[in-house]
């Protein structure tokens, strides 16, 4: 807004006031993720395995199994925006009266989230894995002349889950405790712990994927066997079922961060500009 003053024309600063009713912004971010999630389920059962059309690349588009399909990108765009949620807990608890290990606290949950954003769109982990094991293991040496090389002959899964399971496990149990400190709402406890719960569970599907389909572990087969199904079929749903539980997940972790921004700032964001 511009005024008189002196001759001069002059800039009045405002502030912006920004106010949402939280319960109805949670229950309704609840309710469209978990829903998109099982839409997509239904939409990969449907037109990908069910052969709804003979098109592939309308098949691989819906295949929840694929890195590159409408599945994986909001699965990778959740987890960013769910990682700026945190950011933002971070900048709110820089401003007030808390210690700068609670800011650092945040500063690294939201860093490990905006990392898997990324792990999830590059596919991290996977490459990294790879290149493990050809350094390690390569084809013209003895694998168990190293530690690492003895480690893979006897790891019986993908070799990216010694490198990155000690570290995944680490950050959660980080997250569990420095939370159930941090969040004051019964309900946000319950939703962290559910979405930890959900991602070991991904990650147990994970190594069991990894598996020689002849191991003693390797439930997929027995699966397969008991109920005469394909093994495309066990593979395909519990990759599903893997996907799944991830974004649903990530989703618990969003709805438990923005309970708990909104009970930092009960008044609303606001923005003030600033002083030239």
């Amino acid at each position: 807004m511009e005024t008189k003053e002196g001759g001069k024309m002059k800039l009045k600063e405002e502030s912006i006031q920004i106010d949402f009713d939280t319960k109805r912004t949670i229950r309704n971010l609840l309710i469209f993720c978990i829903a998109f999630e099982l839409f997509l389920v239904g939409l990969d059962a449907v037109v990908n395995y069910g052969k709804f059309t003979e098109i592939g690349a309308i098949r691989r588009l819906c295949n929840i199994a694929r890195e590159d399909s409408l599945a994986s990108w909001f699965g990778t765009t959740q987890t960013f925006v769910m990682s700026l949620t945190v950011w933002l807990i971070a900048l709110v608890i820089h401003h007030l009266p808390a210690s700068k290990k609670r800011f650092l606290g945040w500063c690294l949950i939201a860093a490990f989230f905006t990392y898997m954003a990324v792990d999830d769109g590059a596919e991290i982990h996977e490459r990294v894995g790879t290149a493990f094991e050809k350094i390690v293991n390569p084809e013209d040496s003895d694998a168990s002349s190293s530690f690492f090389g003895s480690l893979l002959d006897i790891f019986p899964s993908y070799a990216w889950q010694i490198l990155f399971i000690p570290l995944f496990g680490g950050m959660g149990l980080f997250i569990l405790i420095f939370l159930w400190g941090e969040l004051q709402s019964k309900t946000s406890r319950i939703l962290i712990t559910t979405a930890l719960a959900l991602f070991a569970m991904a990650v147990v599907l994970d190594f069991i994927e990894g598996l020689d389909k002849n191991h003693k572990w390797n439930i997929y087969t027995w699966i397969k066997k008991t109920y005469e199904l394909r093994r495309y079929t066990v593979k395909h749903f519990a990759k599903s079922l893997e996907e799944t539980i991830e974004m649903m997940g990530i989703t618990f972790f969003w709805v438990a961060f923005i309970d708990h921004l909104a009970m930092l700032i009960p008044n609303g964001l606001k923005f003030v500009p600033r002083k030239k």
